[in-house]
């Protein structure tokens, strides 16, 4: 039997949503949140005792504008052997003012890079975890 679902209202018409169009923040797999919130607080240049532990599994980077939050991910394959999965395309990116400095002083803390800049604006790494992050020009 074949049974088709009646929707209501057409995608293309623009109607009142109580979805604000703001993203509040996004969560980043981690496999050791100690080691991940090292990691991330050395890149960003944050002090590690201005981002708790928090419930043992997630940690929120204080940042500006949009939130990062490093989390463990029990509840989403986080406790299977392999932990939860980690980001193969860059899902965001963060910004700099100086992109060769940010190069540079990522190759200084021996980041592992995916590419070069390329097309003199961005480039991509990987976290301890193997999440792509993309660095790209302000």
């Amino acid at each position: 039997m074949n049974e088709q679902v009646q929707v209501q209202g057409n995608l293309n018409d623009v109607q009142a949503s109580p979805i604000k169009n703001k993203v509040g923040s996004i969560f980043i797999p981690v496999r050791d949140i100690e080691k991940s919130r090292s990691w991330y607080c050395r890149v960003l240049g944050l002090s590690e005792d201005k981002c708790p532990i928090l419930n043992g599994h997630l940690c929120p980077l204080p940042m500006e504008g949009t939130g990062v939050i490093l989390d463990t991910m029990p509840m989403w394959g986080g406790s299977e052997p392999g932990g939860a999965p980690s980001i193969q395309t860059p899902a965001f990116m963060l910004l700099t003012a100086d992109l060769e400095g940010s190069i540079d002083y990522m190759k200084n803390l021996g980041v592992e890079l995916v590419t070069d800049i390329e097309h003199d604006h961005w480039f991509v790494v990987k976290d301890p975890d193997g999440n792509k992050l993309m660095i790209c020009r302000e």
